[in-house]
């Protein structure tokens, strides 16, 4: 018999979602017919599939070592040889500067240069993560961005981080902004409004005034920070996060993101990547203020935290609107 003791990270969660990160090779029938027939019990009791998990818990695995040891599977040390750069740090979150090119999440197997593989191995290098001394919990990113746009990502350190950012996030409790740079002259601030409808084959999103049975309505709020006669430096802030919801909204609005070549216009893509070097949209997440958050996060509440752009970013907007 072994005996689990559940501490925070694996606490608030229920029994069965537990096991199914324990004992990750099992098959889900496997463990359901473990707790029917007893062989897996919570604080020496008959357990119940549904019930949460409280610090202090414990539950009892009637099983081999054998069994155990096979379906635990082997605790992988990730190793990445991309370096996250750091806006901010303490004992529950870590803020990372995502550059362009560098995915938020991995799109295959042992591909580890992304935000959250890179974050692990940060950690575990620090010593502050161990696979091998956890149950189930794994250090995760609590928002995403797309491949080709720069800026803030914010990690969690502990299960109960990711929880509480993960509902904050949903509640729209934490101001996200953006900077970016768009065709065309934007001269008032003002909120945007519509529907968006995702084609998953093509990666591509459409936006329209009307609701349909598969969009979700989106809501964007534009503040133009300088205008000029042939374009507009914008700080957007998301009021919904949804896939590609800023380049597709502005596009939508005939003030197209320079540099996207999959909702903007060419020729002028054409001829900042001529004469920048540009390869993807001018999108930077540069600010994030944190609202809402219950204890033991609420010493965040009301801050403020930014981040800088590449170089291509800043040399474009100086060459627009600084000289």
């Amino acid at each position: 018999m072994k005996e689990l003791i559940i501490d925070k990270n694996e606490s608030e969660q229920r029994l069965d979602r537990f096991l199914k990160k324990y004992l990750k090779e099992a098959p889900n029938s496997f463990i359901y017919k473990m707790i029917r027939k007893k062989n897996i019990k919570l604080n020496g009791k008959r357990a119940q599939i549904d019930t949460i998990l409280a610090k202090g818990d414990t539950v009892q695995l009637y099983l081999s070592d054998e069994t155990i040891e096979k379906f635990r599977g082997e605790d992988e040390i990730i190793k990445s040889t991309f370096k996250p750069k750091i806006v901010y740090e303490d004992n529950n979150i870590i803020l990372m500067n995502k550059p362009v090119g560098i995915l938020s999440h991995s799109e295959k197997k042992n591909s580890y240069d992304n935000m959250v593989d890179s974050m692990i191995n940060y950690l575990y290098l620090k010593g502050e993560y161990n696979p091998k001394l956890e149950k189930t919990f794994v250090p995760a990113i609590c928002n995403r961005l797309d491949r080709n746009t720069s800026g803030i990502i914010i990690g969690a350190k502990n299960s109960q981080t990711l929880r509480l950012i993960n509902e904050a996030l949903r509640n729209n409790y934490i101001d996200r902004y953006y900077k970016t740079i768009v065709i065309g002259e934007i001269k008032e601030e003002k909120i945007i409004e519509g529907y968006l409808t995702k084609d998953g084959e093509l990666n591509k999103v459409e936006v329209s005034k009307k609701e349909d049975e598969d969009s979700k309505e989106i809501s964007t709020r534009i503040k133009p920070l300088i205008t000029k006669s042939e374009y507009s430096l914008l700080e957007i802030q998301l009021l919904t996060g949804r896939t590609h919801q800023i380049r597709a909204h502005l596009a939508y609005i005939g003030h197209p993101i320079i540099g996207d070549f999959k909702y903007g216009n060419r020729q002028i893509n054409e001829y900042f990547k001529k004469k920048f070097g540009l390869k993807n949209q001018i999108l930077h997440g540069y600010k994030v203020i944190f609202n809402g958050l219950d204890k033991p996060l609420n010493y965040l509440n009301q801050r403020e935290f930014t981040s800088s752009p590449e170089n291509t970013y800043v040399n474009i907007e100086r060459k627009l609107f600084r000289n």
